[in-house]
């Protein structure tokens, strides 16, 4: 496959395949920021990919008191699924069970979208009756009594269904250790872009994978052809000297957030260099058969 380079880091002429998504966001706080983070990371713990989750999500950023309607520290929080109906379903269950729960939290809409999804106005319930709506500068809240005192829940937040998820990096490495720095230094890249999220632990796939298998019913298998235990027994894409690789998957807020994303991991990786990272990048795509949105390598060097 005919390469590029950027300092020294080889890059393949791919590209990426991503699919259409409907996305969400709220705006968690808490006292401080250890209890707002603690509530957004349960909150996206176990959705990691729509095939086995249900849902995509991950912390989008971190918000200071100035930037969050109550004045306390916050995180925006993003959650992706494939249809609106997945996509209530799943904000209501999270909401209701990692966020309602956790010590002082409450919770705000973090999108204003072409539609709305109920958040407060479906959780009130758990008031029992006792819980009270209010209206104050446009935006509708309910207060519902807890043992702390009371978990405020912006009614609504928006829905948008521009959002893209699928967007994706690999990164081949001599060695494990140079492959996760090169994935670690990717994510934090990532992290700085507004309305992009890597939700994989880390933000880091090592299992990455290809469409079915030779198993009924599997919907998903182990990417082979990347699977450096496996190059000389299957039609292998890794070269000499790679001995791992490791995947960043990336959902957007729109398809200019995944581009911005992956054009600042493989700055960073190529900042590293072979010798402290990766030696290589390259992309899962599909033949461009399945997902209409493509991010060629080539129009994202650094």
């Amino acid at each position: 496959m005919p390469k590029l380079s950027a300092n020294g880091v080889a890059i393949d002429d791919t590209f990426a395949e991503a699919f259409g998504m409907r996305a969400t966001a709220v705006v968690i706080t808490a006292p401080n920021r250890k209890w707002a983070r603690q509530a957004a990371i349960t909150m996206t713990g176990f959705a990691t990919s729509v095939i086995g989750c249900g849902c995509e999500a991950a912390i989008d950023a971190d918000l200071p008191p100035s930037a969050t309607p109550d004045g306390r520290p916050g995180c925006r929080v993003m959650i992706f699924a494939m249809g609106t109906d997945e996509l209530q379903k799943q904000l209501l269950n999270r909401v209701g069970q990692c966020v309602l729960t956790s010590p002082g939290s409450a919770c705000f809409a973090g999108l204003a979208g072409v539609a709305d999804l109920k958040l407060g106005s479906a959780l009130r319930y758990f008031g029992d009756g006792w819980q009270i709506s209010k209206k104050f500068g446009g935006r509708h809240f309910w207060r519902i009594p807890v043992m702390d005192g009371e978990f405020l829940c912006e009614a609504t937040t928006g829905l948008t269904k521009e959002a893209v998820g699928g967007g994706n990096l690999l990164l081949l490495a001599a060695d494990n250790r140079r492959a996760l720095a090169a994935a670690e230094a990717a994510v934090a890249a990532i992290g700085k872009v507004a309305g992009a999220i890597t939700p994989f632990p880390g933000g880091v796939v090592r299992s990455g994978s290809k469409v079915g298998g030779k198993y009924k019913g599997m919907m998903a298998s182990t990417n082979d052809a990347f699977a450096p235990t496996l190059s000389g027994v299957t039609k292998s894409q890794l070269g000499p000297g790679v001995n791992a690789v490791l995947e960043i998957v990336i959902d957007g807020e729109t398809s200019d957030a995944v581009a911005a994303a992956m054009k600042a991991g493989i700055g960073a990786v190529a900042e590293l260099g072979p010798q402290n990272g990766a030696s290589r990048i390259s992309a899962g795509n599909y033949g461009g058969k399945l997902g209409k949105f493509h991010y060629h390598l080539k129009d994202l060097l650094p």
